[in-house]
């Protein structure tokens, strides 16, 4: 049985800032198939993925948390002192006991005054953040909070995820000053339970999964309940929203979930940004979510469902506003990254994880 935590309020603030980083490096499935010995074209077509970005040696989670909130300051007025809490979502810290959080605040030049924490939540741990920091802008307890979903993720040589594990990281500032929001977060719920579909236990270099047992009782049952039940809350349906934005663990799933739910292709493809990125775990529904708001117009709706295997989605309702279109130009565009890119070949990935 799904346990619901459910999150409603109109005092919820919104986005100040947003901001989007991707490794340069990129690897084709067909170089990762061709080593393997397996029919490149059929693994595309399986996956719907043609390449998948990889970190460089001097990169890690925590330069491209920081890469991604130093483009999110960039799109604000802010000032780094006027953050109130840091909270970076990830599946690969760089260091089992030691924030990356803090390195994160550090690095933007933030004061001592603010709350920092590292989440895990599989693939859903950005999304956590970003409810965090609604959470603590709506009490007033802080003014702006920063929210970060970022990974380098890996897989298993010859795993299936090994063509779609990828790098990269996006960072959302969350406000409560109507002035300066170019998108207000108008409802968010959670949908949880005890779905062991994905794991990797302590000292274990790569996680395990249960193949086709992350499609219908995972994925699939909580990204359609947490759908269905947001647009139920909020009084809201599938024609109301311009954009949607789906977890994307493959370019498959996300195009499935929209069709069971009565969404249209013209909804989710602009922010389907998996087929050339790969799947960057905590940072996958983040970065599509920065990839349509760099191309929304104001007053439109987004919806977003992020998911995380053991099992989770965070749904959000969100409403872009005049201000977006002001502040899209001021730092590089999540298409940017994904166009600025520089192919390696299978050797120098192996080489790459045996150093880091």
């Amino acid at each position: 049985m799904l346990m619901e935590k459910i999150t409603n309020s109109s005092r919820l603030g919104g986005i100040v800032g947003y901001g989007a980083y991707i490794p340069i490096e990129r690897i084709k499935v067909s170089e990762i198939a061709a080593h393997h010995h397996q029919n490149p074209d059929y693994i595309v077509s399986n996956l719907g993925i043609e390449e998948k970005s990889s970190p460089g040696k001097d990169e890690d989670t925590a330069t491209i948390a920081v890469q991604a909130a130093q483009h999110a300051m960039q799109r604000t007025s802010l000032s780094p002192h006027d953050i109130g809490a840091i909270y970076v979502g990830s599946e690969s810290h760089p260091y089992a006991v030691k924030p990356t959080a803090t390195i994160v605040g550090q690095a933007l030049g933030a004061t001592d005054l603010y709350m920092a924490a590292d989440l895990e939540f599989a693939c859903k741990a950005g999304t956590a953040a970003l409810q965090i920091c609604c959470g603590l802008v709506s009490s007033n307890m802080i003014h702006y909070g920063l929210a970060i979903g970022a990974d380098t993720a890996q897989g298993a040589p010859g795993d299936v995820l090994e063509y779609s594990a990828s790098a990269a990281g996006a960072a959302f500032i969350v406000g409560n000053n109507p002035d300066e929001l170019i998108a207000t977060i108008d409802t968010t719920i959670s949908i949880s339970s005890n779905t062991p579909d994905f794991w990797r236990r302590p000292m274990q270099p790569y996680p395990e999964h249960t193949f086709r047992f992350t499609g219908e009782p995972a994925y699939f049952k909580h990204i359609i309940h947490a759908a269905k039940h947001i647009m139920e809350q909020a009084k809201l349906k599938q024609t109301d929203f311009d954009y949607v934005v789906f977890h994307q663990p493959n370019g498959k799933f996300p195009l499935i979930a929209a069709k069971k739910l009565g969404f249209s292709k013209e909804q989710i493809i602009p922010g389907l940004v998996v087929t050339q990125v790969g799947n960057s775990y905590s940072a996958s529904s983040m970065i599509s979510l920065a990839a349509v708001l760099d191309q929304a117009q104001p007053n439109q709706k987004i919806l977003v469902v992020s998911y995380g295997s053991g099992s989770g989605s965070d749904a959000f309702v969100i409403t872009t506003t005049p201000l977006l279109t002001k502040k899209q130009t001021l730092a590089p565009t999540t298409d940017f990254y994904i166009k600025r890119k520089k192919y390696v070949s299978y050797a120098s990935v192996l080489l790459q994880m045996a150093s880091s």
